[in-house]
């Protein structure tokens, strides 16, 4: 901890001692400043601090902010493993969503109490336990505005098939003279859902730009 001017100035090392929080979720709050509104860093010596009083004003409001739980699914046994689909079901939410947790984690997403190996990929299994304790635990973000949508938590039929078009519109325009099938192999990689289901929006953003 440095005292600069009569006020503390905290580094990484000293926040997660001082908030009980692991390095990786201060990491990924850090991370996600623009959406979150985490303070400025200063740099010391070489290493960024942050003003402790302003830090715990910031972390006071963040825990705090109104959150939706309404979709999340609180019956089944406590202990029952659960493959991605199932996780997306305790939680309410596309099992798309899943897809991105394990390449892109939020903070505090529970390690997985078993892996399974397949050909192409692995699948991660968790607890219902481990899923009610994440979406109870305010860091997490799940519940609020870029958490998870508000209501039920699952996007409307017609919001996912517009939202997989704009994604489709941008792609395109970043990978001219791509073929369908390696814009929508990149898609797949990096939002979730088959190729094929990309190259069937790809069709469709196609059809949409030409109109």
């Amino acid at each position: 901890m440095k005292t600069v001017d009569g006020r503390q100035w905290a580094n990484r090392e000293d926040l997660i001692e001082h908030s009980g929080y692991g390095g990786t979720t201060l990491k990924r709050l850090w991370r996600d400043r623009r959406a979150n509104g985490h303070p400025d860093a200063r740099e010391i010596d070489g290493v960024m601090h942050w003003d402790l009083e302003e830090w715990d004003e910031w972390f006071a409001r963040h825990r705090e902010r109104p959150r939706d739980l309404s979709g999340v699914d609180r019956s089944g046994d406590p202990d029952e493993q659960l493959p991605p689909a199932g996780q997306a079901r305790v939680l309410g939410v596309d099992p798309a969503r899943i897809t991105q947790y394990t390449r892109n984690p939020p903070p505090e997403w529970p390690d997985p109490v078993h892996v399974e190996e397949l050909r192409t990929r692995i699948r991660e299994y968790r607890t219902r336990a481990q899923l009610w304790e994440w979406v109870d635990n305010p860091v997490s973000g799940f519940g609020t505005k870029g958490g998870r949508p508000s209501g039920s938590g699952v996007k409307t039929s017609e919001a996912k098939a517009a939202a997989r078009i704009r994604l489709a519109v941008e792609a395109l325009a970043a990978m001219p003279g791509q073929k369908a099938g390696e814009v929508a192999a990149a898609l797949a990689e990096r939002h979730g859902q088959s190729v094929d289901t990309w190259k069937r929006v790809i069709t469709q953003a196609r059809k949409q730009a030409q109109q």
